[in-house]
């Protein structure tokens, strides 16, 4: 997959079939209409073109209601490849390019830039200005626009209408499992991993803090979760704690993991961490000794999840 930092970049070379959209999750309603696409690109000898905006338009419009992402910009890139997606075209999203209207938008992008033979949308996409272009105003003008507007029709995204709306809720109520059938595969973490205070080591459970690569991915809730974690190709089970530490009063909220089987040297290496399942939320315990007791029954109840998916 080729990928372009403005639309300036790309150059037409034959038939594209196009689509646009944040694609936040690259979920499977999102993967219906990826596969759409590549399916009216093969009949027409063509080549799917995907346009993003980045950042997300919320975080420029409403800078004081952040919008927790389920994805960062690299896994979002990584997840269109493997869709199997020609060119994805980044649109650097301003408040300037949030007045162009559905016309200005169409012109400029669609047909003086990208040339533009097939548009495919999802059933309720709007764009443009007060989101004022949709499917109707679009399969009315296709003839004045020069090329062919096709729409995935709900139904044909699902029955159980699939947005990032309600996978981001499922992840903040620690939904773990119904947000992962909704993306099609586990959410995850990227991080680096750094030194932490070593409490830990001291109970037999080691752990590696993690860095989150953005801040603005979506965390889930203080708990405890099942996980499997890629460290630099090295897959390893293990649990994940998010939280702020309650039992020896913790002031910053954290993110490690505790490998199982494992006690090398991982720091300032890159860490992958798939969410499987929530174990449970967090809790303060009355000492250390208590707390490594509740650990060893969260880590027999890791084991017997993350078994589920072997």
């Amino acid at each position: 997959m080729k990928v372009y930092n403005s639309p300036s970049e790309f150059s037409k070379t034959g038939y594209n079939v196009v689509t646009n959209g944040t694609f936040d999750g690259v979920h499977k309603g999102h993967q219906k209409i990826l596969a759409r696409l590549k399916e009216l690109a093969s009949a027409n000898s063509g080549e799917t073109v995907l346009i993003t905006f980045w950042p997300h338009p919320r975080h420029v419009l409403y800078p004081d209601q952040p919008l927790s992402m389920i994805n960062t910009l690299d896994e979002k890139i990584e997840l269109l490849e493997k869709a199997g997606i020609d060119h994805l075209i980044k649109i650097p999203f301003t408040k300037e390019f949030s007045q162009l209207s559905s016309d200005q938008f169409i012109q400029n992008i669609l047909i003086d830039t990208i040339g533009t033979d097939m548009l495919v949308i999802g059933y309720n996409h709007r764009f443009g200005k007060n989101r004022e272009g949709s499917f109707d105003y679009l399969s009315q003008n296709q003839d004045k626009f020069g090329f062919e507007v096709v729409e995935i029709s709900r139904q044909e995204i699902d029955d159980v209408s699939i947005s990032s709306t309600n996978i981001r809720k499922a992840l903040a109520d620690a939904e773990i499992a119904t947000a992962n059938e909704f993306l099609g595969y586990p959410f995850s973490l990227r991080g680096t991993v750094v030194s932490g205070d070593g409490i830990g080591r001291t109970i037999g459970y080691p752990t590696a803090n993690i860095h989150l690569d953005e801040p603005y991915k979506l965390i889930p809730p203080d708990g405890v979760y099942a996980i499997i974690a890629d460290v630099e190709g090295t897959r390893r089970n293990g649990m994940l704690y998010v939280g702020w530490r309650p039992t020896v009063n913790g002031d910053k909220r954290v993110i490690e993991v505790n490998l199982f089987d494992f006690d090398g040297d991982i720091y300032n290496l890159k860490i992958n961490v798939q969410i499987f399942d929530h174990v449970r939320g967090d809790m303060k315990f009355k000492g250390l000794e208590d707390l490594k007791t509740q650990i060893d029954k969260d880590k027999l109840a890791t084991r017997e999840i993350l078994d589920r998916y072997e």
